[in-house]
């Protein structure tokens, strides 16, 4: 059992399957951002030294079935939501 603190979260993190920045075992473990001091639930995929995220545009598709995702600019602190609140 490793501590939620000693996890070093990724720079770039994306819950889309087919990305190459998807890490299906890190985010089972709930990931939570805050964007501008604000907690966003909607992120599809940021970034921290770039300093952006990517929120779906509405109920937008690609025409691959796709949401359209929108690219918002400021910083980005992502944390993992388990804080040792078990146990």
């Amino acid at each position: 059992m490793s501590d939620p603190k000693s996890v070093t979260l990724p720079d770039r993190l994306a819950i889309d399957p087919d990305s190459p920045y998807h890490d299906a075992e890190l985010l089972q473990r709930g990931i939570g951002i805050r964007f501008k001091g604000a907690e966003k639930t909607n992120v599809e995929e940021y970034c921290v030294s770039e300093g952006w995220i990517r929120v779906a545009a509405g109920t937008a598709r690609d025409r691959h079935g796709k949401p359209l995702l929108l690219k918002l600019r400021g910083p980005v602190e992502p944390y993992i939501k388990d804080d040792g609140e078990e146990g």
